[in-house]
């Protein structure tokens, strides 16, 4: 059975999951790519670095965001968004990394890395994941499909 995802359902899925697609465009071609990004309710954040994508994004703020669980080719959800990428600054940015960090960092690696005691020098670091530039997408719409055998 095919069918639309409703608002609370396109919601838990965004939710769920952590790596989404961002598609943005300039004149020339449209660009696609997976990123790391967390849902709160409202907002999509991410993090990214200088380069092609956020020189994009910079230009066109007109974005388009999927999300998909796929359990096998008859039973999977997806949704897309469409929205604006909009560049956070300041406090902003300093909140928006703690959402994206509290949800995706304990992922980053393996928790028992951290859960056993190591020699000084052989301490997990993961502050080289924290990316320069803060942002998130302000949602104007979504829809969402489903099929489920």
């Amino acid at each position: 059975m095919l069918g639309e995802l409703n608002e609370s359902q396109m919601n838990n899925l965004l939710s769920s999951q952590v790596v989404g697609r961002i598609a943005c465009a300039d004149d020339a071609q449209p660009y696609i790519v997976p990123v790391t990004y967390t849902f709160d309710g409202t907002y999509i954040y991410g993090q990214t670095n200088e380069g092609l994508k956020l020189n994009i994004l910079r230009k066109n703020p007109n974005v388009c965001f999927e999300v998909d669980q796929m359990n096998d080719m008859a039973n999977w959800q997806s949704v897309v968004v469409y929205g604006t990428f909009e560049e956070l600054n300041e406090q902003e940015a300093v909140q928006a990394r703690n959402v994206l960090y509290t949800r995706v960092m304990p992922l980053m690696t393996s928790a028992t890395i951290h859960a056993h005691e190591h020699k000084e020098q052989s301490v997990v670091d993961d502050s080289t994941r924290i990316k320069q530039v803060m942002y998130r997408i302000r949602i104007n719409r979504k829809t969402g499909r489903f099929e489920k055998r």
